[in-house]
């Protein structure tokens, strides 16, 4: 029968015996073990065409990543050869200049043991250098003119840390009442006798030193008495206040003989010059005056300051005019030329007081963030002075290098000038009757000696410090 076209034609079914399928698949199978045995050697190896292919293509990628850099620039090869030649020249001056062999030097530098190759390499994986061999160390070495070479073979000086100096504690030795108002500005002459305070209820008392009594009182300010200071070469105080005026008082004749006129608002801080017949005022109106003492001129207005000029101190050598501000800077001057010579713009928050070392070339300076030492003539920043955590309204230096720190809550802190260590702290005791708020301290003086300090405090009261003389040095602590 034949099929139609399209049509499929059945397949036919072979029906084979089991015992055929069974003898052709065990011939195939012992097939396959003679081939595997026959090729066993080159079984799992790439064939030569193979290799050779994957030996291109890896050659062609290094050719194209690496290409521009497998070698130096002629530049570098020529500067290269230049410092091998130079290092050379370096080491063969340097072994003739050496002394004989036979001294002591070169018998000593002779048994000290060389160390190996292997040693350099285990430093490099630890990471100290990365340099294969000694010779390439001491090449970079003998390259090096800088003195930078090879950074990490360097030695860091490592900063010592100062010891605080022993100094005894302070304790309350007298209070002196006397004021009507919150007492802002307290001197003490030059001879080591009186002292002079200045506060709220408008009046200038003469206190003598080592009593503590009353000795004179002077009025004429309208306003709150804010500066004061003793004239070591002339018989003069000079008084500055909330008033704008600033006086000149004849202490033979215990008036007022001279008056400057100048400043627009209230005049916070006053201080004379060393040597020169020159006085500096600051205030409110944001500039610091310089005047002439005798002749009442305003030789100079310091300006530059955007807010109250809280303090201003002198002294001999340059800069020889120093102003802190609320503007958060303090500012170096030229009283020559009337400008400045530098602004420290480091602290934060407004600088109500400055305090010139007695014997060292620096001061320090308070805020409400914290006390800071510097060093003249730059103003190069020393150290803070850390532990305060309130309104710094006055500072003390004595020749000793203890910085007093007064602050506007009552806070008394003592520092170490050299180390900055804060050996004690304390609070006020505010006079009975006094409420606690009134625990404020705004001036502090330490006397000619160094040996009293003296506070002028917003209950009203003057308080003279001075050392504890039971005090017992801490061996184990201090030098």
């Amino acid at each position: 029968m034949v099929a139609a076209v399209g049509e499929k034609r059945p397949v036919e079914e072979h029906n084979l015996p089991m015992e055929v399928t069974q003898s052709m698949e065990s011939i195939v199978t012992e097939s396959a073990k003679r081939t595997r045995l026959l090729f066993s050697n080159n079984y799992g190896q790439p064939s030569t065409d193979e290799m050779t292919s994957q030996r291109v293509k890896l050659t062609s990628k290094i050719s194209d990543e690496y290409g521009q850099v497998r070698t130096l620039p002629e530049a570098l090869v020529k500067q290269q050869k230049e410092a091998a030649q130079k290092a050379k020249l370096a080491k063969k001056t340097t072994m003739e200049d050496v002394t004989p062999d036979d001294s002591a030097v070169q018998q000593l530098i002779d048994t000290i043991p060389k160390k190996s190759t292997t040693e350099v390499d285990e430093k490099a994986k630890q990471g100290i250098v990365s340099l294969r061999s000694k010779d390439r160390v001491s090449e970079i070495f003998s390259n090096d003119t800088t003195g930078s070479g090879g950074g990490s073979l360097v030695r860091r000086a490592r900063a010592k840390t100062i010891k605080p100096v022993w100094h005894a504690p302070w304790k309350l030795m007298r209070v002196i009442s006397g004021h009507l108002g919150w007492v802002r500005a307290v001197t003490v002459e030059p001879g080591n006798k009186w002292f002079a305070t200045g506060a709220g209820d408008r009046t200038i008392k003469i206190w003598d030193l080592a009593s503590g009594t009353l000795k004179l009182s002077l009025t004429g300010h309208i306003s709150t008495v804010r500066g004061l200071a003793v004239s070591p070469r002339h018989p003069y105080l000079f008084s500055c206040g909330e008033d704008k005026m600033v006086k000149c008082w004849d202490l033979e004749q215990n008036k007022v003989i001279r008056q400057y006129h100048g400043h627009l608002s209230g005049v916070y801080s006053l201080s004379l010059h060393p040597t020169l017949d020159v006085l500096v005022t600051s205030g409110r109106d944001a500039t610091a005056r310089v005047w002439d003492m005798r002749t009442k001129q305003n030789v100079h207005v310091l300006t530059g300051h955007t807010s109250t000029v809280s303090d201003v101190k002198c002294q001999e050598a340059d800069p020889q005019v120093i102003t802190g501000s609320m503007d958060s800077t303090i500012r170096l001057w030229d009283l020559a030329a009337g400008k400045t010579m530098g602004v420290l713009t480091h602290h934060k928050k407004s600088v109500r007081a400055l305090a010139i070392h007695p014997t060292e070339f620096g001061f320090v300076s308070g805020s409400a963030d914290n006390i800071k030492g510097w060093k003249c003539p730059e103003g190069t920043f020393i150290q803070n002075y850390e532990g305060r955590k309130s309104i710094i309204n006055t500072l003390s230096v004595n020749q000793d290098g203890v910085i007093f720190s007064g602050g506007d809550n009552g806070s008394m802190g003592f520092h170490d000038w050299r180390s900055g260590y804060q050996f004690q702290s304390m609070e006020t005791t505010v006079q009975p009757g006094s409420l606690d708020a009134e625990a404020g301290i705004f001036a502090s003086t330490f006397d000619r000696t160094g040996l009293r300090l003296i506070t002028g405090e917003a209950d009203k009261t003057i308080k003279i410090y001075k050392e504890d003389e039971n005090a017992v040095k801490d061996e184990d602590f201090y030098q």
